[in-house]
């Protein structure tokens, strides 16, 4: 399938950087409210202005600086030279007093065994497939390399804490839609693109970055136990396409395409967001905010899809100085715009 480019808009890195960071900010206050307790204390619209200075994000901006530093500081982009810094960065995410926001038990406790120093596929967490797959992939989607090495590198950020084949596909896909989005292409177009994608993809086990987890995870081979992974999220985009088919209520959109705890969940909940209020990102941001899921994550996936489309000219002007982690975010946006 061939994907219509649109006009480009300046700086779609930082845009998408900046965006994932102002929804997490956004959603952070809402992830344990019903959506009525959110309309009480936000209005029908949900939350719309950062609150504090600097206002304050959760591990998924964190874990999203891990992978976008280990990225930067790679010699090269092959497993051998990436495992060793996403291990580090997320070992001293694990530590760091700021690693104080609800962090995600998975991530915990994969980086508890990553500590003893033992391979990483015997150190991740095989049975999960929470979003913290996919929350922190979109650094992976803002580099310039061929789609082979961009499905590794989202595979293995994944598969060193999340080892369940679902977290592993979300993450790809998720990190496939920024790079499309960053290319130009139209968020409209995207639900068909990534079902493509899941579908070529379906049977391709990267051994080459993943080595034989399949083996630990207990599959009865490679394809096998990568199919499931794709299945699901093919799941997920039908759901996705099925709540798109109609108009929009204005409701919660986890009723359609499910919470966001879960990878794939996660992806199509954010998407669903970002497509209907695709001419207006902040609505996009306030949308995943005022949900009964795991709202931080689904903002902070929309935003980072919202501004790889438009770039930095979808946020409001104020918000790049008072966002925590300002200098970090804008340094990485400005090594890929």
């Amino acid at each position: 399938m061939i994907a219509t480019v649109i006009d480009s808009s300046p700086r779609r890195a930082s845009g998408s950087l900046f965006g994932l960071a102002y929804g997490d900010a956004l959603g952070k206050p809402t992830e344990f409210l019903t959506v009525a307790e959110i309309e009480r204390r936000y209005g029908p619209a949900g939350p719309r202005e950062l609150a504090g200075d600097p206002a304050l994000v959760t591990d998924d901006t964190q874990m999203a600086l891990a992978v976008g530093w280990a990225l930067h500081d790679a010699p090269a982009f092959t497993p051998e030279a990436v495992e060793p810094l996403l291990r580090r960065r997320f070992l001293d995410w694990a530590v760091s007093p700021d690693n104080n926001r609800a962090p995600g038990m998975t991530c915990l406790r994969a980086c508890a065994e990553l500590s003893r120093d033992i391979r990483w596929q015997e150190a991740t967490v095989t049975g999960s497939k929470g979003c913290g797959a996919n929350m922190r992939v979109t650094p992976v989607g803002l580099l310039d390399v061929d789609l082979d090495t961009l499905a590794g590198l989202a595979q293995l950020q994944a598969g060193l804490t999340h080892g369940h084949p679902t977290g592993l596909a979300a993450s790809e896909l998720t990190t496939y839609a920024v790079r499309l989005l960053r290319d130009g292409t139209a968020l409209k177009e995207l639900p068909a693109l990534l079902a493509a994608r899941a579908r070529e993809q379906r049977l391709v086990y990267r051994a080459d970055w993943l080595g034989d987890l399949w083996q630990v995870a207990g599959a009865g081979s490679p394809r096998e136990f990568i199919a499931s992974g794709w299945d699901e999220c093919l799941e997920a985009l039908a759901r996705l396409d099925a709540a798109l088919a109609g108009p929009d209520d204005g409701g919660d959109p986890c009723r359609h395409t499910g919470e966001g705890w879960i990878a794939e969940e996660a992806l199509a909940t954010a998407l669903l967001c970002a497509l209907r209020h695709a001419d207006d990102p902040v609505d996009a941001l306030a949308r995943g905010a005022r949900t009964a899921g795991d709202s931080d994550s689904i903002a902070a996936l929309a935003g980072a899809f919202v501004g790889a489309a438009h770039g930095m000219s979808a946020w409001p002007s104020g918000w790049s100085a008072r966002i925590e982690y300002a200098d970090q975010l804008t340094a990485l946006g400005a090594a890929s715009d």
